[in-house]
């Protein structure tokens, strides 16, 4: 854990480490979810696993191509355990601070947190719902990032295709247990598209 600097620091550093943890296994799952692209995903895979917070794991395919498979270390997990502890206290403070109208503390806080918000609604630590409505009162319009994350947690936004099959296997895992994060949030993003991309 050499380089324990701003690089591991990164939001999108643990969006990735997130779907690993969720059972994504492959570099094409991890885009297909977080809707980073293939570049970065295989550049923050290699940061990972240099840190020793994953590990590839090589398999032979069947005509003896390989494939490579991810999962998250014990060192991963607790450091992702620990961040999202720490998103979800900044969640609830931000939850209290919109049930109290204070603007001007929002705002503060989401000049400070913004760079958090993507990977609050990917882990479904902040739901859609919320942030949705947050936004709204606040008058400001989400970022790129942020509309990614919130398109792929709502299945009518046309992510059909990645949302439907395996979407009840780990729907459970929401992080935050939010009603809106395991209503909307379960379906588009906790799916194990591991398995099925394999051959």
């Amino acid at each position: 854990m050499s380089s324990n600097n701003s690089s591991n620091e990164s939001p999108n550093h643990f969006i990735v480490l997130d779907a690993i943890s969720r059972g994504m296994k492959k570099v094409d799952s991890i885009v297909r979810v977080t809707k980073l692209s293939k570049d970065e995903v295989e550049l923050i895979v290699n940061d990972l696993n240099a840190q020793k917070l994953i590990t590839k794991d090589v398999k032979k395919g069947f005509f003896g191509n390989k494939k490579i498979e991810l999962y998250i270390s014990e060192t991963g997990m607790r450091m992702l355990s620990t961040k999202k502890q720490e998103l979800s206290n900044k969640s609830q403070h931000l939850q209290q601070l919109y049930e109290t109208g204070e603007r001007g503390q929002m705002q503060s806080f989401m000049d400070s947190n913004r760079m958090w918000m993507p990977m609050m609604l990917f882990s479904g630590i902040m739901s859609v719902m919320f942030f949705a409505s947050m936004m709204s009162f606040m008058g400001m319009a989400m970022n790129p990032a942020e509309s990614s994350m919130t398109e792929g947690q709502v299945d009518e936004t046309g992510g059909a295709e990645d949302t439907g099959d395996a979407a009840s296997d780990s729907g459970g895992d929401v992080g935050a247990g939010d009603a809106g994060a395991g209503d909307v949030g379960a379906g588009g993003m906790d799916m194990d598209a591991g398995g099925f991309d394999s051959f």
